[in-house]
C-alpha cells in the first residue's frame, strides 16, 4: 500500500520540496533559494550562514511534509555542493540533528538519471532525447536512447554559481569576462563529447533537448514575458536557439538589480542566472539544437517516483 511521501533535493543554489499524496498527486512544491554552494568552488568549505540557512529550510520543510502525513517516506538528497565540499559532514550532521533524517549526497550519474527519469515523464518530445540540468554548481548532460531509457550521461563541474563566482565578478560583466566564462563552458563541453562518445553516443545525434531546473525555468518564464512565475505557464515552453541567444545576452547586459526587477525572477537568482544562460546557449549552439523545450518536472519528481 502506497503512503503519503516527500523528497528533498538539496543544490548549490537552492533547496526544493516535494510531497505527493497516497496515490501519487502532487500536494505541495516548494522553493527556497539558500545558496549552499556559496563559495566553495574557491574555499572547499561551507558558507556558516549559507549552511545554517540551508539546515533551517529543511527544518522548515519538516513542518510541512508532517502537517501532510508523511512520516518515514522522505528522501533528502544533496548534489554537487555537498559533494564538493571538504567538510560535508558538517552538513549531514546538522541536517540529521534538526530533523533525524540522514541526508544522502548523489553521484552526479544518480543525480542524471533521477532528472532523466522526472523530465521525460512529463513532456512529449521526440526521441532520442537529451536532458540538460544546470545546477548551481554543477550541470549534467543525460542522452536517452529510442525507447526512453537512459543510454549516456556525464556530470560537469559546471553550474550557475560556479560559473559566476569563477568568471562573471562585476555587474554586469565586462565582454572579457562573458569570454572566459564561455571559454569555460566550452571546455567541460569538449570533456562532456569525450565522456559521452566513449559510452557510444552524442548529443549532436540526439531528436530532442529538454531542459530542467531554475535556469531554464525561469528563461522560458521571461521568453513567454510573464509577469510572475506560474509553473502551469512555463512547463512545456519552447524557447527558440536564436531567443535564447538574444536573452542571454540581454541578461548579461543588465545589473543584477535589473534582473531583480523582472517579473518571473525568483528573489536570490538575479546574481547567477546570466551565468546559467551562458551554459545552456552554449550546448543549443554547439550541437545545432533549434531549440529547448523545458520542463518543470526534474530529478526531484524523480526522487518521489523512486519511492512508489
Amino acid at each position: 500500500m502506497s503512503l503519503p511521501r516527500a523528497a528533498v533535493d538539496v543544490g548549490s543554489n537552492s533547496v526544493r520540496l516535494l510531497v505527493v499524496d497516497a496515490a501519487g498527486r502532487r500536494c505541495t512544491r516548494e522553493l527556497a533559494i539558500t545558496r549552499l554552494g556559496r563559495g566553495i568552488d574557491a574555499t572547499g568549505r561551507f558558507d556558516d550562514a549559507a549552511l545554517e540557512h540551508t539546515v533551517q529550510t529543511i527544518l522548515r520543510y519538516r513542518a510541512i511534509w508532517t502537517a501532510h502525513g508523511v512520516d518515514h517516506a522522505v528522501r533528502i538528497a544533496a548534489t554537487a555542493a555537498v559533494r564538493d565540499a571538504d567538510d560535508a559532514d558538517r552538513f549531514l550532521a546538522a541536517v540529521q540533528t534538526a530533523t533525524g533524517l540522514r541526508p544522502e549526497i548523489l553521484t552526479g550519474e544518480q543525480e542524471a538519471a533521477l532528472a532523466f527519469a522526472g523530465a521525460t515523464g512529463a513532456v512529449e518530445v521526440a526521441r532520442p532525447t537529451a536532458v540538460i540540468d544546470v545546477g548551481g554548481g554543477s550541470t549534467e548532460l543525460i542522452v536517452g536512447d529510442g525507447t526512453g531509457a537512459v543510454a549516456a550521461s556525464v556530470s560537469l563541474q559546471l553550474g550557475c554559481v560556479r560559473v559566476t563566482e569563477r568568471h562573471l565578478a562585476d555587474d554586469p560583466p565586462s565582454p572579457a569576462q562573458l569570454d572566459a566564462a564561455r571559454r569555460m563552458v566550452d571546455e567541460q563541453l569538449e570533456l562532456a563529447d569525450r565522456e559521452l562518445a566513449a559510452q557510444d553516443v552524442a548529443l549532436a545525434d540526439v531528436a530532442s533537448l529538454v531542459g530542467v531546473a531554475g535556469t531554464a525555468t525561469t528563461l522560458a518564464a521571461l521568453h513567454r514575458g510573464l509577469e510572475t512565475y506560474a509553473e502551469s505557464a512555463i512547463h512545456g515552453t519552447r524557447i527558440p536557439a536564436d531567443s535564447l541567444r538574444s536573452l542571454t545576452a540581454e541578461l548579461a547586459s543588465m545589473p543584477a538589480s535589473g534582473r531583480a526587477a523582472l517579473g518571473p525572477m525568483q528573489p536570490g537568482r538575479e546574481d547567477v542566472i546570466h551565468g546559467g544562460a551562458v551554459v545552456l546557449a552554449a550546448v543549443l549552439d554547439r550541437y545545432g539544437h533549434d531549440q529547448l523545450v523545458v520542463s518543470e518536472a526534474d530529478g526531484l519528481d524523480g526522487l518521489v517516483a523512486s519511492m512508489g
